[in-house]
């Protein structure tokens, strides 16, 4: 798919993986749609100022149906249909097993999982018409290997990449496309105030033994949207953690 002028839609692209992929695209020419629950600065809208494509900020919460559908109306009605939809928004809430309630594992599923089933069902029908479409949906390592104390994140995130199979699998004669990245330690705001100590031991997982960039994962984002004969696919952007 050439993304000169196409539409991207990157939810909860406020800031860190989100940000960096919505820069990426509106590098190649792109119109980006930015994305979080509140209003979006005007500030951050000004560092796309300098991109040759489109840039739109849509508020609302992915969790909510009624809201992702709106959104989604809301860019077709100013630059046309979403080409590309990728579903980066998440939370975590970080607990052991035996102290995480229901609401603990059901708040994060709703917006990890559940928003990326909203934003794929709102964009779904127009891509499948128009017989183009690409959709990438942000899982994690954890999603893959587990983790202690996220239960909750590492079961929104193994979701979504059956989630992913299955819908690619649905729409894949229509011209439609639906890939998973999967990041591991990424540079964010979280892995700054990480111990010493901790951010050692984690570095010790990994075989290329440094932290990745979010500019990494943005560069993978983009090499899925692109390709036409590449569907239902995990690609693990981790130095090689779970390398098997």
């Amino acid at each position: 798919m050439e993304l000169f002028r196409k539409t991207v839609f990157v939810t909860g692209s406020t800031r860190g993986i989100g940000l960096a992929i919505a820069h990426k695209f509106a590098q190649l020419g792109a119109n980006v749609v930015l994305n979080g629950r509140h209003v979006i600065p005007e500030s951050l809208l000004e560092t796309f100022s300098h991109y040759n494509g489109e840039v739109l900020a849509v508020s609302g919460d992915v969790s909510n149906e009624a809201d992702s559908k709106r959104m989604i109306a809301e860019v077709a009605k100013i630059l046309g249909s979403v080409d590309i939809l990728v579903n980066n928004a998440g939370i975590t809430n970080d607990k052991l097993m035996l102290k995480m309630t229901q609401e603990d594992f059901e708040k994060v599923l709703k917006v990890n999982l559940t928003g990326a089933f909203n934003m794929t069902q709102a964009v779904l029908k127009p891509m499948s018409k128009a017989r183009s479409g690409a959709i990438i949906n942000i899982s994690s390592v954890v999603g893959l290997v587990g983790n202690v104390g996220q239960a909750n994140y590492a079961a929104s995130k193994a979701g979504l990449i059956g989630f992913s199979k299955s819908v690619a699998r649905e729409v894949a004669g229509r011209g439609v496309r639906v890939n998973v990245v999967a990041p591991g330690f990424i540079e964010s705001d979280m892995t700054e105030v990480i111990p010493d100590k901790l951010k050692d031991a984690m570095l010790a997982q990994i075989p290329m033994k440094r932290i990745g960039k979010p500019e990494e994962i943005a560069e993978v984002v983009a090499f899925l949207a692109k390709q036409e004969y590449l569907t239902g696919q995990v690609l693990a952007i981790d130095g090689g953690m779970t390398m098997q």
